[in-house]
């Protein structure tokens, strides 16, 4: 799923093509996709953009004088920027926003059809899809630990949670970890004031590097390469190979839809954090430290 950094990035090339044009149609692919009634889309034709912005991990194109195009690209969802008119792709395409500067296509590689589209009126209906969570790049650390602190969650649970903090997620929160040699499943309230600290920096170096990096490597192309899986990851999708702190094998742990990567020589003292699973199926058999794999 797209996160902060590679959102922020489709923000800018975004604004850099639909800001001051006009939507000259909306088409629709998926019956599947379009989660509002009103307005309707043949209301907004005819409108200027006036900006885009994030809503937590949506994309909102705003529209004058106040509608608003909400886009929630979920796991697999892709944008493609394309000549004005272009064809919605046969495979994957669930729409096309024709604008007078091109046309922007929207594509999910999946067949669960998660991505949704909302029209909205209004700044405050606007407001109602908003979950609340602080973007972490514009807090300070005082901020950063009473929202963090507010929380039952883990720390894995707390950075990816939306009503929590904006717009991180599976990826990133494991990056975020690492760097801050924290165990994703550690509890908030049992941070030190010095972890507390550590993890507030590993939250905006991490996502500040990674927006630079996304941006640098994009340049005036609209991004086409948008992955929760980048190569040059610390630990996230790195399963067994070597931690680049330490050389350790990266850790993982499934659950439900989604996994936690981590270091354990990093990050949780050596030990192993238990797989519901596979803990459940080899029992006593279950390796409890780094040192019982080797």
């Amino acid at each position: 799923m797209p996160e902060l950094p590679d959102l922020s990035v489709y923000l800018e090339h975004l604004d850099n093509r639909l800001t001051g044009a006009r939507l000259e149609g909306i088409r629709l692919n998926s019956p599947f996709l379009l989660r509002t009634v009103t307005p309707k889309a043949e209301g907004l034709i005819g409108h200027q953009v006036v900006g885009c912005r994030r809503l937590a991990k949506q994309i909102v194109i705003a529209l004058e004088p106040e509608y608003f195009i909400v886009i929630h690209l979920m796991i697999a969802g892709r944008f493609r920027w394309a000549d004005a008119g272009a064809k919605i792709p046969a495979r994957g395409g669930l729409a096309a926003f024709d604008f007078s500067s091109g046309t922007l296509i929207l594509t999910e590689a999946s067949k669960k059809k998660r991505a949704s589209l909302r029209l909205v009126e209004g700044e405050s209906a606007l407001a109602d899809l908003d979950p609340g969570g602080l973007e972490v790049v514009d807090i300070d650390m005082a901020t950063f630990a009473e929202r963090l602190s507010e929380t039952n969650h883990t720390l894995k649970r707390a950075l990816t949670d939306q009503r929590v903090f904006a717009g991180i997620g599976n990826a990133y929160s494991d990056e975020i970890l690492l760097a801050a040699r924290l165990s994703p499943f550690k509890l908030p309230r049992s941070l030190s004031d010095e972890e507390m600290a550590r993890l507030y920096e590993a939250c905006q170096q991490v996502l500040s590097e990674w927006t630079a990096r996304l941006r640098s490597e994009a340049g005036e192309k609209f991004p086409t390469k948008v992955t929760a899986f980048h190569p040059a990851m610390a630990v996230h999708g790195k399963y067994r190979e070597p931690c680049p702190q330490c050389g350790s094998p990266v850790q993982r742990i499934v659950y439900a839809e989604n996994e936690a990567n981590y270091c354990a020589r990093c990050q949780t003292d050596g030990r192993l954090l238990a797989d519901r699973s596979l803990s459940r199926l080899l029992k006593d058999n279950w390796p409890r430290r780094l040192e019982d794999l080797e």
